[in-house]
């Protein structure tokens, strides 16, 4: 018998059904790699057929790189093609597919297109995220603590590895909740964070990765401490890790990847550190910081976002948050206000 295999099927369906809300005779195309989970795929293309939908599942080489890196070693006009004409996408690929040309592409030309981002999804994460989280519990709680955060003109983030840091919120950027509901004409993630891009001239301060940095490291060892000015990493300290980040971005030679691009929450009960970026960014209490490429929901401010060559993505745990001097998260766990807290308690 398969991991998983029974509990699989219950993740499965409610991927399908509960987040998807897939209908009968659309059609789904699921994208993974060769570094995919088979069983998971399976799984969902099973489900798929099964509520009397047409899955078409693409198995691609796993490209050394991940957005933009990957263009070249795809077979961009078909797997385009595909991607323009279908109403549904999953993506299971290990190296993904977010903020490549044929991402963009799909985003801005096929306004049906409901998307949702589980790359590396293996069983045990399926099942962990998914099959067993109360999905409309977890989407009252985040659409809370999403509307207190919203109304901040300030924010300060503090984590017991060093990170200092404080910014102002963009009044024209909203925030983006990844509870688990998939409009049609736009993208999301595994259900359980809340992202959003703030004024990022007044980001300043001390930036220190604790849990994971996806790409170029995986799970840390040795944290990665940042100095932040304006939004700008301007030093990068540490041990062998640091040495390894700093490398990678100074490969690229272009300045837009040592821009911040985002910060989010992570709130999914099931999620732990694994190295998986996609369940990283969702431990609870966690706080997330994107880096490079842009995506024009999060800048609507900016027409077609921040073109970087790529994205990186680092943990930093058991957050602190204040929303305009007044703390709503300490040390990874919700305090001063009686709702959240009895909802965490619920979910937790």
């Amino acid at each position: 018998m398969n991991f998983f295999e029974f509990d699989l099927g219950l993740a499965a369906r409610r991927l399908v059904n509960d987040i998807l809300d897939v209908k009968k005779n659309e059609a789904v195309v699921i994208t993974a790699d060769t570094g995919s989970s088979e069983e998971v795929v399976n799984a969902t293309a099973r489900e798929v057929f099964t509520v009397g939908a047409k899955p078409m599942v693409i198995w691609l080489p796993s490209p050394r790189g991940v957005g933009k890196m990957a263009d070249d070693m795809l077979p961009q006009q078909p797997l385009s093609a595909a991607l323009l004409a279908t109403d549904v996408w999953i993506e299971f690929n290990k190296q993904w597919l977010l903020y490549s040309t044929p991402f963009d592409l799909a985003i801005e030309q096929n306004k049906k297109l409901r998307y949702v981002c589980l790359v590396e999804m293996n069983p045990d994460m399926m099942v962990r995220t998914i099959g067993r989280v109360d999905i409309p519990l977890l989407e009252k709680f985040l659409n809370e603590i999403a509307a207190l955060t919203e109304k901040a003109k300030e924010v300060r983030v503090t984590t017991p590895a060093g990170t200092e840091l404080k910014f102002k919120n963009h009044p024209e950027r909203s925030l983006i909740i990844h509870s688990g509901i998939v409009p049609p004409g736009t993208y999301e993630m595994l259900p359980g964070q809340i992202s959003w891009t703030p004024d990022l001239d007044t980001v300043e301060g001390r930036l220190v990765f604790d849990g994971s940095l996806v790409p170029p490291v995986g799970l840390l060892e040795n944290p990665i401490i940042l100095t932040i000015k304006s939004g700008i990493i301007t030093a990068i300290d540490g041990k062998r890790e640091a040495r390894q980040f700093e490398k990678w971005l100074a490969g690229f030679n272009d300045h837009k990847m040592y821009q911040l691009a985002h910060i989010s929450y992570g709130f999914n009960p099931g999620a732990r550190l694994t190295g998986n970026i996609v369940e990283d960014e969702r431990v609870w209490g966690a706080t997330e910081w994107g880096i490079g490429n842009i995506g024009p929901r999060l800048v609507p401010d900016i027409p077609g976002g921040v073109k970087a060559p790529s994205h990186c993505d680092g943990i930093c745990l058991n957050s602190s948050v204040w929303l305009d001097r007044q703390q709503i998260i300490e040390q990874g766990r919700i305090v001063n206000n009686q709702k959240l807290l009895e909802l965490e308690q619920e979910l937790t």
